[in-house]
């Protein structure tokens, strides 16, 4: 019996030949028309809401108009004072609550958590009233033999606007600063003290600067946020930019208009604040990553140069 053995694909010297290389997989996109759908629909009615605007009867010219005017430039300007002198006695009444409250002490970390529980609890409005009709209940501020004057003179509407943020804040930040304190590993803390260094030493060169890193995004959204509230110091007879928006609408029967204008200033400022937030951010996340996300300068230049080389910057 003889079987017939045929060999297929084989070379000269019988060698099996190499296999075919595989057919390159065809991939088909899946097309979500949801997506489609929720976009056309959020275009309309992005287009009905300016449209209604541009057929409004607004007078689109007094803003550029009044953009630059003195009172609203000045008014921008106390805004942003408010704004940082608020935030310096919030974080730094924020730092003091936060290791009281973190103290073995009760004595202390009561009057922490009182605070707290108090400025936390209550609207900033109605602190700030309180503190500018505080002159009904004493009638004169007697720091003898420093400070002897009335209340109604000693508490102007910027102190009290001061006063009304800053004090309000603390509260916010104490929260906060616990909050990145605790997020430090304890170990760090022991390895400080075995090396002999004091507990405010270990505190302010180990602790802090790794704390750090959580305390900044929240303590950025504090800022930003302070900038918007302080607004809210027209209803104690401080002008500031809302209040000078306030009183040029009335001048000018423009009252609509200059509210545009002071929100325009508003996104113009905190946009400046979260440019800043972003660099500082990504400060102290220089230990926590091996490579720093590029910033935006960086990324548009990155962009740029790649356009400007053959095949999109491919070798």
């Amino acid at each position: 019996m003889s079987t017939d053995i045929t060999k297929t694909g084989g070379g000269a010297d019988g060698a099996p030949s190499p296999a075919a290389p595989p057919e390159p997989i065809r991939a088909i996109p899946v097309r979500h028309y949801g997506r489609y759908v929720s976009a056309l629909l959020a275009l309309g009615v992005l287009g009905a809401i300016v449209y209604a605007f541009a057929q409004g009867k607004i007078n689109w010219g007094a803003i550029p108009d009044y953009f630059f005017d003195e009172r609203i430039v000045s008014g921008a300007g106390k805004t942003l004072l408010l704004t940082v002198l608020s935030m310096a006695i919030g974080i730094v009444g924020g730092i003091l609550l936060a290791v009281m409250r973190l103290s073995k002490n009760p004595v202390t970390s009561s009057i922490a958590w009182f605070y707290i529980w108090f400025f936390r609890g209550t609207p900033v409005l109605v602190q700030l009233f309180i503190w500018f009709n505080l002159g009904l209940v004493f009638q004169y501020i007697n720091l003898m033999p420093l400070y002897k004057q009335e209340w109604s003179v000693f508490m102007t509407p910027f102190l009290t606007a001061l006063l009304g943020f800053g004090l309000n804040e603390a509260a916010y930040m104490a929260e906060i600063c616990r909050a990145g304190l605790q997020s430090v590993d304890e170990g760090q803390t022991e390895a400080a003290q075995a090396l002999g260094m004091s507990h405010t030493k270990t505190l302010w060169r180990i602790v802090i600067p790794q704390a750090m890193r959580v305390i900044v995004p929240p303590t950025g959204n504090e800022v930003i946020n302070m900038l918007k509230t302080t607004s809210l110091v027209s209803a104690v007879q401080f002008t500031e930019l809302f209040r000078a928006s306030q009183d040029i609408g009335q001048q000018s029967g423009s009252p609509v208009e200059m509210y545009f204008l002071a929100a325009a200033w508003y996104l113009i400022m905190t946009s400046i604040l979260s440019v800043g937030q972003y660099y500082i951010e990504r400060y102290y996340a220089r230990g926590s990553s091996r490579q720093l996300p590029a910033t935006p300068w960086q990324k548009v230049r990155g962009t740029l140069f790649s356009l400007g080389r053959p095949n999109g910057g491919m070798a």
